[in-house]
């Protein structure tokens, strides 16, 4: 049985096995992207301490560009580079201390967040045209943002700070306005990006 050809030019998506010195190189440019969005001046809100930064769409834009295993790598370095002690969480912190406060939650989804959403982006890349990327790009960083990144943060805030679960709810909701732009633009970002480099994140096999 004759199988079908690949459209000219794109070849057949597979996934990469193996991380060479590129991959390498895009999970470090990566891990300081994200050090440098949570060094922007953040917006504090209430008594939390929980400012919102561009720090979730560094972490989406990382997911959606990188995949599972690279995303995640990104931000664990990053992680672990900020828990030995550099200044690079939001508001110049550092330290495993950090945990401990009411970013701890967000923190952990961060990392959780990028390799989940770096799983669907594999997904969206391989099974859907490039003219429709951004909405499935758009709807993939905001189901991972809700259910991932900001359910763990609100259970963060319910264990550290001892809210009852409606307090941290409530608490959390005023980062959704922000993070729904931001995933607007790292989903047009990250597919301006898988055009322009259609085998950043699976290889073309002619």
């Amino acid at each position: 049985m004759s199988q079908k050809s690949a459209p000219a030019g794109e070849g057949t998506a597979a996934p990469r096995r193996q991380w060479d010195a590129r991959s390498l190189a895009l999970i470090a440019v990566f891990a300081a992207l994200i050090a440098a969005s949570a060094l922007v001046p953040g917006i504090p809100v209430g008594s939390f301490g929980v400012p919102i930064t561009l720090q979730t769409l560094a972490i989406m834009l990382t997911g959606l560009v990188l995949g599972a295993g690279r995303g995640a790598a990104a931000v664990g370095l990053y992680l672990v580079l900020a828990f030995a002690g550099l200044p690079i969480f939001s508001g110049g912190r550092a330290g495993l201390q950090v945990l401990a406060g009411g970013s701890g939650g967000y923190i952990v989804g961060f990392l959780v967040g990028a390799f989940v959403l770096g799983l669907a982006a594999q997904f969206v890349i391989r099974r859907f045209s490039a003219r429709r990327r951004a909405l499935w790009f758009f709807l993939a960083a905001t189901l991972v943002l809700v259910v991932v990144v900001h359910g763990l943060g609100v259970l963060g805030m319910m264990l550290n700070l001892k809210l009852s679960w409606n307090a941290a709810f409530l608490a959390d909701l005023a980062y959704y306005p922000g993070d729904i732009l931001k995933n607007i633009v790292a989903a047009i970002a990250a597919t301006a990006v898988h055009r322009a480099f259609p085998d950043v994140l699976v290889r073309r096999v002619k």
